[in-house]
């Protein structure tokens, strides 16, 4: 029996959604060991400063920390920032290196989450802002904020 609820997201990278423009989405599936998803579900990851990389037509996440539970296995070598594999199709691969090479995007990871017992990684292809973007961002942001306050007050 499946479910729709949409369970809490494991980890979130709220500022890749600061310092880039996120043009296009993908789900890709990550490749774990057994004590990464024991980690993962007791919340023990982050992918704040983690990126994406494509070499050799694959795709790999760099830099995510998954920190090993205190009660891992002694003869498990556990490493909280290995390199994994990320699964996607041929043709997201291959749409995502065209892009990447000929057209200067960058990948970022933005969200880690479970779907159907499974890892997922959401990740985007992104395009990096310029100073002054990031200020027009605040600026909007603070904006609606006030207009929210305002909104609020009128109706009392």
């Amino acid at each position: 029996m499946k479910t729709t609820e949409k369970l809490p997201p494991i980890a979130v990278n709220r500022k890749a959604r600061f310092d880039y423009f996120i043009e296009e989405r993908f789900e890709a599936g990550i490749s774990l060991m057994g004590w990464e998803v024991k980690s993962m579900r007791a919340g023990k990851a982050q992918i704040a400063e983690a990126y994406v990389y494509l070499k050799n037509g694959e795709a790999f996440l760099f830099g995510a920390h998954i920190g090993a539970l205190n009660s891992a296995s002694t003869h498990v070598d556990t490493d909280p920032t290995r390199t994994r594999k990320l699964l996607l199709n041929r043709r997201q691969l291959d749409h995502m290196v065209g892009a990447v090479e000929r057209r200067g995007y960058t990948i970022v990871p933005l969200e880690l989450y479970w779907k159907e017992g499974r890892a997922k990684l959401e990740i985007g292809l992104a395009k990096g802002k310029k100073q002054h973007d990031k200020r027009a961002t605040d600026k909007d942001r603070d904006w609606q904020r006030d207009k929210g306050r305002i909104m609020k007050a009128a109706r009392h």
